[in-house]
């Protein structure tokens, strides 16, 4: 056993213990201390050591707790608003027991479904949601001059997941710099356009997806008002939803019929293997590993994966799940024709509630009643060799 592990399990022995027994307690006492102790055995490996608490899965900086998959603290402390918990320094006692304290309320005020959103801290001990990750310095970008082919987009899109299915890292420049572009092309010549994908062969549709989700993304985040950084952050995640697509075996991923439950369950991993490459690969997009986990979880708890603790997404996801739904809907399939454009928004509205988080379909319907004639339908050829995607992957309304 790791010490890691160690301490997450003495961690959550502590947190148990602490329900049962008064302050000053023997028993509360001495589970503190060995929670405690396992702690600086791990800040003497790593000081600021930070794990991220996704669904299922555990991840200690970049690497996932293998032994602790399926832990069912994780979901416990994802549902009480803590994704996230990290030591920046050396912790003293009288601070680890001050957090456990804070912990334990937190989660006990989550037991009575009351509002636990806001992130903590005690004294280098910080907890809380995940983050939104600080892009560099944009450039200045002279917006009149940019053409709307996304050409050169798109074909980056295709050599990203080229580059991670040879098992290669994300590569998080050329992501960030898909997002600059498209975010540039949305505001030329000083009027908000959406230029969105036509899709021209079925194998295009990984890439042109992608894309579209992003520029969506980008533009009901900045029509909720949200700043500049949070807008491209968003854009990024919206960019990566999917891209646990590329762990799919292609004789699934292509397959032109119906897909069987063994197939269906194979393909509704890719959230839990998207959210894995984009934590394993740069810890610092959390947000956009968070999005990719729960993309297709519905606000009434359906979709998938399923949480074993019933809990609130974050905001990105239900934003990318009502922009990945509609450019779903929107787009010609082997199995039917896409939606015109009232149809998929009334379908948007009629679910707003149940699948859809009412506050986002609703403005997402207003934004595009407003922006229609925004948008910009560019059908561009992308290259040849664009990921294809399963047929039956949205045979159901709402699965993208």
């Amino acid at each position: 056993m790791t010490e890691a592990v160690r301490f997450l399990n003495s961690f959550a022995q502590a947190l148990a213990t602490m329900t049962l027994y008064p302050d000053g307690h023997p028993a509360r006492e001495g589970a503190i201390d060995v929670a405690f102790g396992n702690l600086r055995a791990v800040q003497a490996i790593d000081r600021r050591a930070s794990f991220s608490f996704l669904g299922d899965d555990v991840v200690l900086g970049q690497r996932p707790l293998r032994e602790l998959r399926g832990w069912d603290w994780s979901g416990r402390l994802s549902a009480a608003g803590v994704q996230r918990l990290e030591f920046e320094s050396e912790v003293s006692r009288e601070e680890f027991e001050s957090f456990l304290s804070q912990l334990l309320a937190r989660l006990t005020l989550s037991a009575l479904q009351q509002s636990v959103a806001e992130a903590g801290s005690v004294g280098p001990i910080r907890f809380g949601t995940v983050g939104i990750r600080e892009l560099a310095p944009e450039p200045e970008v002279v917006t009149a001059t940019i053409a709307l082919s996304l050409r050169e987009e798109a074909e980056t899109v295709q050599w990203l997941h080229e580059e991670m299915k040879d098992g290669h890292a994300l590569p998080l420049g050329e992501a960030e710099a898909v997002v600059r572009s498209l975010a540039a092309a949305m505001h030329g010549d000083q009027a908000m356009v959406l230029p969105l994908l036509q899709i021209r062969r079925y194998d295009e549709y990984t890439t042109t997806h992608s894309l579209n989700v992003c520029v969506l993304s980008m533009g009901l985040a900045e029509w909720a008002g949200l700043g500049a950084r949070d807008v491209r952050a968003f854009g990024v995640a919206g960019l990566l939803h999917d891209v646990g697509k590329i762990k799919i075996p292609p004789e699934i991923l292509n397959k032109a019929g119906r897909l069987t439950p063994e197939e269906r369950s194979t393909m509704n991993r890719h959230p839990v293997e998207g959210a894995k490459i984009i934590i394993e690969t740069e810890q610092k997009l959390d947000l956009a590993a968070v999005v990719a986990y729960e993309h297709h979880v519905m606000l009434n708890g359906g979709g998938y994966p399923t949480f074993e603790y019933p809990r609130e997404c974050h905001q990105a996801s239900k934003l990318a799940h009502v922009c990945d739904v509609y450019d779903a809907l929107r787009t010609n399939r082997p199995y039917r024709a896409a939606w015109p454009a009232e149809k998929v928004l009334a379908y948007l509205e009629e679910r707003a509630g149940t699948e859809f988080d009412p506050d986002l379909a609703r403005a997402f319907v207003k934004m595009m009643a407003e922006w229609e004639p925004k948008v910009a339908a560019v059908d561009d050829a992308v290259a040849e060799s664009a990921a294809p995607v399963a047929a039956e992957d949205s045979a159901r309304p709402g699965q993208g």
